[in-house]
């Protein structure tokens, strides 16, 4: 990945989640927190 490709991605991401803090009050990134601890602790009880 070259820097410049990684630089769009990035400001990519901090336009997603700008947008949808100002949209929807960041429930998107709530509900991604919670599926991902659930993901972690679903991958700690198999290890």
């Amino acid at each position: 990945m070259t820097n410049r490709i990684a630089l769009w991605l990035g400001a990519l991401l901090i336009l997603l989640i700008l947008a949808d803090v100002l949209a929807d009050d960041g429930r998107i990134l709530l509900f991604l927190a919670k599926k991902t601890a659930d993901l972690v602790q679903y991958v700690a009880f198999w290890r």
